[in-house]
């Protein structure tokens, strides 16, 4: 336990018991207790009556020595972020990627002993597409039309085709405004709407995040509650503080304190969005960025 920072999980309190506790927990205006404790590191948690309730918490602690106490879940943090084309830098994000790829190639004809890759089967490969691949190119290909790229409405239909053959992921399908979300992720092209490619790379990240979803959601009602949002979201390499959970419960939940499926991929859509441009913004790593007002306008506007 020394040392540890991080959210404590369900199963700490099922095999740790209690030190001291407040002798009558009723619904009262103010709860006060006064304990006698040997040193040691302890774990205080502040409740309320009912849940997802706020309410003020003062603590004194009185020491013969020196103490440390501090709150938990101050790092704020991403899982290996990947870095985002901004709509207003295509073109030179584009430019330094050919730069990128033609030193690779250089690298790879400088080699001539390196033995060579098997090519890896795109989204474009129909012979080496796996049967929910080919099932989706069909799809895409109906709706999308000729120029295979699809628009707001259009990846709403997609979605909702391909989600409603899953019989066990009870949803009402996805809404155009998380649509518009997903495009605003993975439009790398700037063009406001998606191709095969980019719709391929998001529907993996769908499915992942679906995989976490029906994880939390044992009894197959639909929704997560507030609480297993918090570990959901763990899960899916995003680290926050408790301020921020607080947030997102406010933002993605319902009056009953739950939160559904298309909330929850709203969620993470949003989530990897700004971790993504901030980590473009953030050059130095120091965890600090500093935006005009354009910048900030083009961030919030289009995500």
């Amino acid at each position: 336990m020394h040392g540890n920072k991080q959210h404590l999980q369900k199963d700490f309190f099922l095999y740790n018991a209690s030190k001291a506790r407040s002798k009558t927990y009723i619904n009262m205006r103010e709860v006060s207790e006064r304990f006698r404790l040997p040193p040691s590191e302890y774990v205080i948690v502040p409740s309320t009556y009912e849940p997802h309730q706020e309410g003020e918490f003062i603590l004194r602690v009185f020491s013969e020595k020196r103490n440390l106490s501090e709150e938990v879940e101050n790092t704020i943090s991403v899982d290996r972020p990947v870095p985002i084309i901004f709509v207003s830098d295509r073109a030179n994000s584009n430019k330094e990627l050919g730069v990128d790829q033609e030193s690779e190639e250089g690298r790879d004809k400088a080699s001539p002993d390196k033995p060579e890759k098997s090519p890896q089967p795109r989204p474009g490969n129909t012979g080496q597409e796996t049967e929910e691949q080919q099932q989706f190119r069909n799809i895409f290909r109906q709706i999308a039309g000729e120029d295979m790229e699809v628009c707001a409405d259009e990846l709403k239909n997609i979605l909702n085709t391909v989600v409603n053959k899953h019989k066990d992921l009870k949803t009402q399908g996805f809404t155009l405004e998380s649509c518009r979300s997903m495009i605003a992720l993975m439009d790398t092209d700037g063009s406001g709407r998606l191709n095969l490619q980019e719709f391929h790379h998001l529907w993996k990240k769908i499915k992942a995040w679906q995989k976490i979803f029906k994880h939390y959601d044992t009894d197959q009602s639909g929704t997560i509650n507030s609480y297993e949002m918090r570990n959901a979201v763990n899960d899916a390499g995003f680290h926050l503080n408790s301020q921020l959970y607080d947030i997102i419960t406010m933002r993605y939940a319902d009056k009953h304190m739950n939160i559904d499926f298309d909330s929850f991929i709203c969620c993470f859509v949003r989530l990897e969005g700004m971790f993504r441009a901030f980590n473009a913004f953030d050059k130095d790593g120091d965890g600090i960025i500093k935006l005009n007002v354009l910048e900030w306008l083009q961030l919030t506007m289009y995500a």
